[in-house]
């Protein structure tokens, strides 16, 4: 359905480079809303940054690998062949 809505759109297989690039910047991006918001609810620096960089050792793993197991399910992708002409 939502196809119809963008149909020159397609999803292939990413690279695990690509996976790599993604996760990093995600948790850069993380990584300072963690420290922002538990420093401002605690007014602890120390605090800010014990959770800080304890919730994102295991987070930046887990979107890692939920990536590229998402990346491996065909659910869902729409994969062009090429046309020999």
């Amino acid at each position: 359905m939502i196809e119809k809505l963008f149909p020159h759109t397609h999803h292939v297989e990413e690279t695990l480079r690509r996976s790599i690039v993604k996760t990093v910047s995600y948790r850069v991006a993380i990584l300072i809303l963690d420290f922002a918001f538990i420093y401002l609810f605690t007014g602890q620096l120390k605090v800010a940054l014990g959770f800080m960089i304890v919730s994102n050792i295991y987070t930046t793993l887990g979107y890692f690998f939920h990536e590229r197991i998402w990346d491996k399910i065909m659910w869902g992708k729409i994969i062009f062949k090429k046309v020999d002409e």
